[in-house]
């Protein structure tokens, strides 16, 4: 169980800071049945109420200063992912933030970045779909590369960008 204060990625909503864990009397919710209320790091202004016993949402704990250096260190061992049919591309990103599995977060980046690359070069514009979703799931790795090494956003952005391409 999570304690207030702990920093979880929850599902595609990314990093986020557990405010509370407590039973809720608001319209909609089980009085009986305990809640955690999550901050959102990237959308500060939303909050989040999940009961502690959902099974459906993804969630663990940031990871820490040693596990996200060990990631970096082995970036360039991380596979880069295959789309297999374009006509779930879209899907399969979303199923990929949602998984919350950082490694799958970089396989992500590496062929969106490569295909940005490839298009580029046969003169063709990054499709809006593409972009879309680079900029989500690098705003969610950096958010949670910020939070394990205390150190801002753009300087872990920085950082990606580098390894990446």
């Amino acid at each position: 169980m999570y304690q207030k204060g702990d920093y979880v990625v929850y599902g595609s909503d990314g990093p986020c800071l557990v405010s509370d864990v407590t039973m809720l009397d608001i319209p909609g919710c089980d009085s009986k049945r305990e809640y955690y209320i999550l901050h959102p790091m990237i959308s500060k202004r939303s909050v989040i109420y999940s009961p502690v016993d959902n099974q459906k949402v993804k969630m663990r704990f940031v990871m820490n200063r040693d596990e996200a250096e060990k990631i970096l260190s082995g970036i360039g061992d991380i596979p880069t992912m295959k789309v297999e049919n374009e006509k779930f591309r879209e899907e399969q990103y979303r199923a990929v933030i949602r998984n919350t599995d950082f490694r799958d977060w970089i396989c992500m980046m590496k062929m969106l970045v490569s295909r940005r690359r490839i298009r580029a070069s046969q003169g063709r514009k990054f499709t809006s779909l593409d972009e879309k979703y680079l900029r989500e799931v690098g705003d969610i790795a950096s958010c949670e590369l910020s939070i394990a090494f205390g150190v801002d956003r753009g300087v872990v952005e920085e950082k990606l960008r580098e390894l990446i391409g």
